[in-house]
């Protein structure tokens, strides 16, 4: 007959391991995947716009000019700000629009950047007010997008071809 006795020090350590791979499972299959056509779509969009050398707001409206907006001379708001830590629901949403035009948020945790907002003059088919954003960090646009001021508003990504939402 045999006798094995197990200590609990073994049972935690394998219910540890055994947490670890469901996590890592669950990692897998929650992660967010892109096709291969949406990436190719975003370098060959991204290819022709430049995102370095954005030094001061006037660098900022020539940005915005090549994806073809057309805002006010002097930003309404320019303001140094820090990109979160960690991410909140609002900071996670807002980086899943970056995301979308090949930029991302999170490369630039606990940085200091500075954001330039604009009013966009040429929104088509909208009558409120529009806003042109993008955060620069170290000369180079890291973040943007365009959204409307009203209280039942939208926001997107720079792309003039994204119809609002």
């Amino acid at each position: 007959m045999f006798i094995y006795s197990v200590k609990s020090t073994t049972l935690k350590f394998f219910g540890i391991i055994g947490v670890a791979i469901l996590t890592l499972v669950a990692l897998i299959f929650l992660v967010p995947t892109y096709s291969e056509a949406t990436t190719k779509e975003i370098a060959a969009m991204n290819e022709s716009i430049s995102f370095d050398n954005v030094k001061n707001a006037d660098d900022g409206i020539k940005f915005l000019d090549q994806y073809g907006w057309t805002v006010d001379e002097n930003p309404i708001e320019e303001c140094d700000i820090t990109i979160p830590k960690e991410f909140d629901k609002v900071m996670t949403t807002y980086n899943e629009i970056q995301k979308q035009q090949g930029l991302d948020l999170t490369k630039y945790q606990r940085k200091t950047a500075k954001r330039y907002t604009y009013k966009v003059t040429n929104y088509p088919d909208y009558e409120g007010t529009v806003y042109a954003n993008i955060i620069v960090y170290r000369d180079r646009v890291i973040a943007g997008d365009i959204c409307s001021a009203d209280s039942r508003g939208f926001i997107q990504t720079l792309s003039k071809n994204q119809t609002n939402e």
